[in-house]
């Protein structure tokens, strides 16, 4: 391809029109509006009533220049915004409304340093930029994707993590690589294979994936003998290497330039390209195989910034990772319970890692150490039957460019209540989170984009947990771990515990699904909350085993504290978290009400007989 051709690069921006672009800087400034007000950062007076909406101000750092909008507020202070009504006044003129300016008119309030500011400003920019290629080349409306394939569901994913607003940062990339690597674009390519010397490289995986099954499985025995035979061709001892897949975009813009030492000792060999082909999944750095959609997924190093992080994968956490995978599989498979809920995971099973001494010496933590790793995990179809299909959780929150809502179309397609339709959903998804987090302190981050669920004549019939071994933890220490694996372990209070459930499901999941539900659906607002007090009740009444931890984990305590994801990334947008003590990072400000606390006291014959008179 001629990347320099006119007409190629013309192309390249198409998607970049000033309605497509006022379109998109509408809607992030709503979502900027709604979750920076949802974490206490803006000033709103609430100036007047308009039928069932109530109006807004909005004051910026800015004296001349404020927004005004209209609203309705939810359970969970959620904020929702009629897109259309929000207008930006300066000098009392309405000026268009301009998504890096509404930044830097709060950077103050915002509390943004001076020295992150480009950076986040880049990320926003980015965000911009792809939710106008995601409108421009939107293929299926809600009611057609509700019949798509898994693939096509993934590629159409528009909004990312819900609460973040500058979520689709990619930089890193240029416009070419961006339309070759982006999820959206789903644009196939092939894999980067080279070869790494024992001295720096390890191979680790489960027992069942031994390097040369895992090798003949991913490549072909033909190919291996290929591989081999370069390396001796060179005078080198195959049994001495170690096959490495590596992203394209890793190899040209870093393994070739600041592994050029290694290169040129051959402690890295370059082995070429295979032809199995791959698109990347909404995390960016997975890798999901289209030729043969039964292979593993492959997750590579990517050293893109993206939403608050560097996406490389650590050598040194790959040595646990498949230690992690044995411990938690053999868990779920020895739980009765939840083989009964249908619940299960991707393993990760098998691992290579590759060092680079020099940058080593600066600590192993620091980006230059994890630009050269891979793992393989399990694919999806290898947990389901004939009769099923998948779709990213992140699907169940996803409108069309009209607004339209695919998880309304799933539960129209269904033919069942939406009550019911919740109920089979939160028995597969939240059932076994409570579940984990009851009976082993053990607790996931169960975002969308982490879980992939399994339906059945568009009906949730059960979870497929991914993204396991980086993020997970355990906050019992007596829970006995492998040694490899004690990096789980987490010490936290048990207010902080409960989180796993409110935090991560309830404010940064169940809160978006509610507004759909509501907005797009007509329902009740209590008809998500009041499933949700049901499903919690159930399980506790099948549990009274672990009665003490229903008490030491309240999850009907009337508030708990409000964690604010975008004041992470807002102080440091390049690095919002210390992975290794994840819990003294959080950022909370202030408390939010629990939607579920009134059904504390309630039997579950109680909740039931009030969802119908809801109705």
């Amino acid at each position: 391809m001629n990347t320099s051709d006119p007409l190629i690069l013309s192309n390249q921006i198409s998607h970049l029109t000033p309605e497509v672009w006022e379109i998109v800087n509408r809607n992030l400034i709503r979502k900027a509006i709604s979750e920076f007000t949802h974490e206490l950062l803006l000033k709103l007076e609430l100036i007047g009533q308009k039928e069932d909406w109530e109006i807004y101000k909005l004051y910026t750092d800015i004296p001349e220049i404020t927004y005004y909008f209209n609203a309705k507020k939810q359970a969970l202070d959620h904020l929702h915004i009629d897109c259309s009504s929000t207008v930006k006044i300066k000098s009392e003129k309405e000026i268009a409304l301009d998504a890096l300016d509404f930044i830097l008119e709060q950077k103050n309030t915002l509390g943004i340093p001076d020295d992150m500011l480009p950076t986040y400003m880049e990320e926003i920019t980015s965000t911009l930029h792809g939710a106008a290629y995601k409108y421009v080349h939107q293929k299926y409306n809600a009611c057609e994707l509700a019949e798509a394939d898994f693939q096509d569901i993934e590629k159409a994913m528009t909004e990312g993590h819900p609460c973040f607003v500058a979520n689709n940062g990619r930089i890193g990339f240029n416009i070419a690589q961006y339309h070759h690597f982006a999820p959206e674009t789903q644009t196939a390519f092939s894999l980067i294979w080279i070869a790494g010397h024992k001295t720096k490289a390890a191979y680790h995986s489960v027992s069942t994936h031994t390097y040369n099954v895992l090798t003949e499985n991913e490549l072909g025995k033909e190919t291996v003998l290929l591989f081999n035979q370069q390396l001796i061709d060179l005078g080198l001892a195959p049994e001495d290497y170690i096959f490495i897949p590596v992203h394209p975009w890793q190899w040209n813009t870093k393994i070739s330039t600041i592994f050029a030492q290694d290169i040129a000792q051959q402690h890295i060999v370059f082995l070429g390209n295979t032809t199995d082909q791959y698109v990347a999944q909404q995390s960016i750095r997975t890798l999901f195989n289209t030729t043969h959609p039964e292979k593993l997924y492959v997750k590579t190093a990517l050293s893109i910034l993206n939403m608050g992080f560097m996406r490389g994968l650590s050598p040194y956490y790959m040595g646990s990772t498949p230690v992690v995978t044995d411990w938690i599989s053999e868990l779920l498979e020895q739980d009765d319970f939840l083989k009964q809920t249908g619940f299960t995971m991707l393993g990760e099973i098998a691992t290579v890692g590759y060092r680079n001494r020099y940058y080593e010496t600066l600590g192993k933590t620091k980006a230059h150490n994890k630009m050269l790793s891979a793992l393989w995990r399990e694919s999806p179809f290898s947990k389901i039957t004939k009769n099923q299909k998948l779709m990213t959780m992140a699907a169940f929150l996803h409108l069309d460019n009209h607004g339209n809502s695919l998880v309304i179309e799933l539960i129209k397609a269904s033919s069942v209540s939406v009550e019911v339709w919740l109920e089979h959903y939160l028995y597969a998804y939240l059932t076994p989170l409570l579940h984990c987090l009851f009976q082993y302190e053990l607790v996931f981050m169960p975002h969308g984009e982490n879980l992939i669920m399994v339906l059945e004549n568009n009906i949730p019939v059960k979870a497929i947990m991914k993204d396991i071994t980086e993020e997970i933890a355990i906050f019992d220490e007596k829970t006995p771990l492998p040694e490899k694996a004690k990096r789980l372990y987490v010490k936290a209070a048990d207010e902080i515990k409960a989180l796993a459930i409110f935090t991560d499901v309830f404010d940064c999941f169940f809160r978006f699904l509610s507004d759909i539900l509501v907005i797009q659906g007509g329902y009740s607002e209590t008809i998500l909350w009041k499933q949700v007090a049901q499903c919690i009740i159930e399980y506790q009444e099948a549990h009274p085993q672990l009665l003490d931890k229903f008490k030491q984990i309240d999850l009907f305590a009337p508030e708990f504290k409000r964690c604010c994801l975008n004041r992470l990334q807002l102080i440091n947008t390049k690095h919002m978290l210390n992975l290794a003590d994840p819990v003294e990072s959080l950022q909370f400000k202030g408390t939010l009400k629990n939607p579920i606390a009134r059904f504390k006291d309630s039997s579950i014959s109680n909740c039931r007989s009030e969802l119908v008179e809801d109705d």
